[in-house]
């Protein structure tokens, strides 16, 4: 899949409103203030990064691939700073932004693990990375046989997998919390959706969060 394509999915209305879902819940858990510093780490074209400028943050992208980062910075601010780094070994001091945030990325980087314990290295207060849901009904949908269109090559996790992922690493306070109950977008799955409490862990997107210990 090409950027331009990736992107363009983000202005359908299903992509739209998963990805409006997704990036609420990760917003209101890291309760960011106006003017704090976040890094996404895998940002691919850059939506969820645009999105956290939108909210005043002063975000800054990182993605491996350097195609996909020409297309995020032709179109955003010029305000918003993209590098290319691996995820693994993050180009960055200790504690260098307030949050760091990452949404289904993590789950194509061969050492998740050394990737989880990079993200929470560089966060100063907050972290918020989300995995694709082994117990969900997009898993059923399109991560089954190496998954389909955009989800092939992912991995699926299980909310025990993803609490081991941060086992050792200097957290407090880590939750796991899900959005996209129903991934149809349809308007019975949108009003499902507003009704269904975070904290059962069903939905496709399954987000960790804590604070730096």
């Amino acid at each position: 899949m090409n950027p331009a394509d990736y992107d363009a999915w983000y202005a359908t209305p299903r992509g739209r409103w998963i990805g409006e879902t997704e990036y609420a819940l990760a917003a209101r858990l890291l309760a960011a203030r106006r003017g704090d510093s976040l890094l996404d780490v895998g940002c691919g074209t850059g939506w969820f990064t645009r999105r956290a400028a939108a909210d005043d943050l002063v975000a800054t992208g990182l993605d491996p691939n350097a195609a996909w980062l020409d297309y995020a910075r032709a179109h955003s601010s010029p305000a918003l700073s993209w590098v290319e780094g691996d995820a693994r070994d993050l180009p960055f001091a200790d504690a260098s932004f307030d949050h760091v945030l990452s949404i289904a990325a993590l789950c194509f980087v061969d050492d998740e693990r050394q990737a989880v314990a990079e993200a929470v290295r560089v966060a100063r207060h907050r972290f918020a990375i989300g995995w694709l849901n082994r117990s969900s009904l997009l898993y059923w949908q399109k991560g089954r046989g190496g998954g389909s269109g955009a989800y092939r090559g992912a991995r699926w996790h299980t909310a025990g997998e993803v609490r081991a992922l941060f086992s050792g690493l200097p957290v407090r306070n880590l939750k796991l919390r899900s959005a996209i109950f129903p991934p149809s977008a349809t308007r019975s799955a949108r009003w499902l959706e507003q009704g269904v409490p975070s904290v059962l862990p069903w939905g496709g997107l399954l987000l960790a969060t804590g604070e730096k210990a």
